[in-house]
């Protein structure tokens, strides 16, 4: 009896481990997931942290479940279209990309390995997507329609500085979505009694030449447009603004970096909404079902100290509207 018992718990007990020793030898899934930036790893830090802080949100860490293969463009978006086909062999889950030519040069690499797109600006006017609630295609993510937000910066730009004429519009013409972007904040202008001009910057090596050429115009503000290069630059703007006392407006970053206002979206929580699409499309969804998103909230952000350092008085009705006021 003692030995028949012995037999079946040792049976028992071998029936049991088995399959949590199977179990506990199974391999970790571990996600490929591509960076494709339009600019530096340093110029987009901020952006980086929030879609790493989305990613924990869904449970997935570094060095862990997933890895990330980065590709930086630092700028020169030629190539663009090279780092997004080195992607593409390195056999993702998904890739990851900003912006319009980032996008773009991701779309032109790969029909099949999905997209998401950090944020873009208006993703069907660009031929990105066919529409918001069906993109189509390998691409989703979130978009915003950056011909209508450069129009109202335009339109805040006159009221808190009423008696300018002549607005600089500094803009990286190697971007595509420039072209409708400038007939919008034309049309704002004209309503308002602005003459617009346009000054190039296609690197970090242009901005004081293109700042040195405002001063030559006689410009009395500058509306920093919205692109990867110059968003990661932004610093230096903020700074030449400063320099050249030149009152700007851009997206939220400027004035957090010396400008003087800000309109636009909270890039950080854009980026880590990304992950949202990342994990549906890890889990099995594809790009052509989940819908674009497009931001609904929008900050007006003002700095004050810039506006004292350049004798600017702002009127109330605009400080009554700011949801941020940098002392």
């Amino acid at each position: 009896m003692n030995k028949r018992r012995k037999l079946i718990i040792a049976l028992g007990a071998s029936a049991l481990a088995a399959p949590l020793s199977s179990f506990a030898q199974q391999p970790v899934k571990i996600a490929r997931i591509g960076f494709l930036g339009a600019a530096s790893a340093s110029g987009y830090a901020k952006q980086l942290d929030g879609f790493r802080l989305g990613l924990r949100d869904f449970g997935y860490m570094e060095g862990k479940n997933i890895v990330i293969e980065y590709r930086w463009a630092e700028g020169d978006y030629a190539r663009l279209p090279e780092l997004a086909a080195e992607l593409v062999r390195s056999k993702l889950d998904v890739i990851v990309t900003h912006g319009t030519p980032g996008t773009r040069a991701a779309k032109g690499a790969t029909t099949t390995i999905p997209i998401v797109m950090a944020v873009s600006g208006d993703a069907v006017a660009t031929g990105l997507v066919v529409s918001l609630p069906r993109p189509g295609g390998n691409i989703t993510g979130s978009t915003f329609f950056s011909p209508e937000l450069s129009a109202k910066q335009i339109e805040l730009l006159k009221e808190a500085l009423p008696r300018i004429t002549r607005v600089a519009v500094l803009v990286n013409p190697d971007n595509p979505v420039i072209g409708p972007v400038f007939k919008a904040m034309e049309i704002t202008a004209k309503s308002l009694k602005l003459g617009l001009q346009q000054f190039a910057v296609r690197g970090p090596n242009e901005f004081e030449n293109a700042f040195s050429a405002m001063i030559k115009k006689r410009v009395e503000a500058v509306a920093i447009q919205e692109d990867g290069m110059l968003n990661a630059n932004v610093r230096t703007a903020g700074d030449l603004t400063i320099k050249k006392r030149l009152p700007s407006i851009g997206n939220v970053e400027v004035p957090q970096a010396g400008g003087l206002l800000g309109y636009g979206v909270n890039f950080p929580e854009i980026f880590r909404r990304a992950a949202h699409f990342v994990d549906k499309i890890l889990k099995g969804a594809k790009p052509a079902d989940l819908p674009v998103e497009q931001p609904t909230v929008f900050e007006l952000v003002i700095n004050m100290k810039t506006a004292k350092a350049l004798g600017i008085q702002i009127p109330q009705s605009v400080l009554l509207r700011a949801n941020r006021v940098i002392e």
